[in-house]
């Protein structure tokens, strides 16, 4: 009998749903034009950076040894694509009105100058160990810190900015170290060939592997899960504006008087929308996998590990449909539920890593994070996706949105039976 009931209210509310075809069609069509702007924003941006060198201002009043070798290191580069026929100050202009990202202005006499102190430096260091030096080099003077001037458009961004200096300082570092080397071994009289000197320290980045493959995340796999999460939590929207709509319409009354206990109308709200959400993402899923891949993106890869994901959609689909279910019990009027849903959702979005990863937020908003629905939603796909875990590595996170579920639906519960007990 309650399965009947379950049954003809999940039928009611997809006559509801029918009712508002434009409203359900923003709900799939908004998150596909979400996930693809979104994507082939970001894709650009690092395609942008690996591929296509950004123009930068290059003035050499060196034009020696140093320069000359900063400036091959830098056309060397897939980044930079060098601008040489400025002045320091007509390179000034052009960078701080926004023409260029920025310039960089090499000092007269750098190598000069960086040679006589790394000569003075070396003569001084070998003549405390007792060993005869030449005089005339050990009499020049020290000159002052040489100063590679740096232009930034105002408006660049501050994490393209230190990436730029780190890798001019990593260039005049390695100058710096080849030249006093080479000045020991004059000093010394040892004949070794400088070119066989190589770092004796090295990085190499350690991939998960698949087999005997390399797993290398890409913008695809770290946008279709979270924007399919905040389409999934978009979905408070239209499920509390129905809700207030049953209040206005009367509907809400007729559901109390039946003998239909409350709880299964809640239920059947529950299975139509968990359905919903399990299509939104699957649609999300297609994009990735069939239209990326025409759009010069990177394929979706979801090979054995879609039974996962369709768990952890149940369970953020259920986080979802709590939330909604109490917004919609607690609001009067759909100026109330409508703002307040979508505004709340963009928050619990941004404070959950969908926005911004939550590594970079302040330690305070680090904390607040873990008691996002959306946070937890996306370390379960990012743990299935990107870190090979099974539903063992993702019970945590299942369980916590499953309570978020049930503590939604039962604070709702309780509230309406407080609000209409006689």
């Amino acid at each position: 009998m309650l399965l009947y009931k379950l049954w003809r209210s999940f039928i009611k509310e997809i006559l509801l749903l029918k009712r508002d075809i434009g409203g359900i069609v923003i709900i799939f069509v908004m998150p596909l034009l979400l996930i693809i702007t979104i994507t082939l924003i970001q894709d650009s941006t690092f395609k942008n950076l690996e591929g296509s060198k950004i123009p930068v201002i290059f003035i050499d009043k060196d034009k020696s040894e140093v320069s000359k070798n900063i400036k091959k290191e830098l056309e060397n580069s897939k980044t930079f694509q060098l601008l040489t026929n400025f002045n320091e100050k007509s390179a000034q202009d052009a960078v701080f009105s926004g023409d260029y990202q920025m310039a960089i202005v090499i000092p007269e006499n750098l190598t000069k100058d960086l040679n006589s102190n790394i000569d003075s430096k070396v003569q001084t260091i070998v003549k405390s160990f007792g060993i005869e030096t030449d005089s005339a080099v050990a009499k020049k003077p020290v000159s002052k810190t040489k100063e590679i001037h740096l232009y930034f458009d105002p408006a660049t961004n501050v994490g393209f900015k230190n990436s730029v200096m780190n890798s001019v300082n990593k260039m005049v570092f390695e100058i710096e170290n080849k030249k006093i080397y080479k000045a020991f071994q004059d000093q010394l009289g040892t004949t070794d060939n400088l070119e066989e000197n190589k770092n004796l320290i090295s990085f190499k980045e350690i991939t998960p592997k698949k087999g005997a493959v390399e797993i290398m995340p890409n913008s695809v796999q770290h946008n279709v899960p979270a924007w399919a999460l905040f389409a999934i939590f978009f979905i408070v929207v239209p499920l509390s504006i129905n809700l207030v709509k049953e209040k206005s319409q009367g509907t809400s009354v007729r559901v109390r008087v039946s003998p239909t206990p409350y709880y299964i109308h809640i239920l059947g709200k529950t299975c139509t929308y968990l359905i919903i959400c399990i299509i939104q993402f699957l649609l999300m899923v297609a994009v990735g996998i069939y239209l990326f891949p025409y759009m010069d993106l990177p394929q979706f890869d979801v090979t054995g590990k879609m039974f996962h994901l369709i768990i952890v959609t149940i369970f953020a689909g259920l986080a979802a449909i709590g939330f909604g279910v109490l917004l919609g019990t607690l609001a009067d009027t759909q100026e109330q539920s409508a703002p307040f849903g979508a505004t709340s959702v963009v928050v619990l979005a941004a404070i959950g890593g969908i926005w911004v990863p939550v590594f970079l937020m302040p330690e305070f908003m680090q904390h607040i994070a873990k008691f996002s629905p959306m946070n937890w939603g996306l370390n379960a796909y990012y743990d299935i996706i990107l870190r090979n875990s099974g539903i063992a590595g993702i019970a945590k996170e299942l369980v916590l949105l499953f309570l978020f579920y049930l503590a939604m639906v039962t604070i709702s519960i309780f509230y309406e039976r407080k609000l209409h007990s006689v």
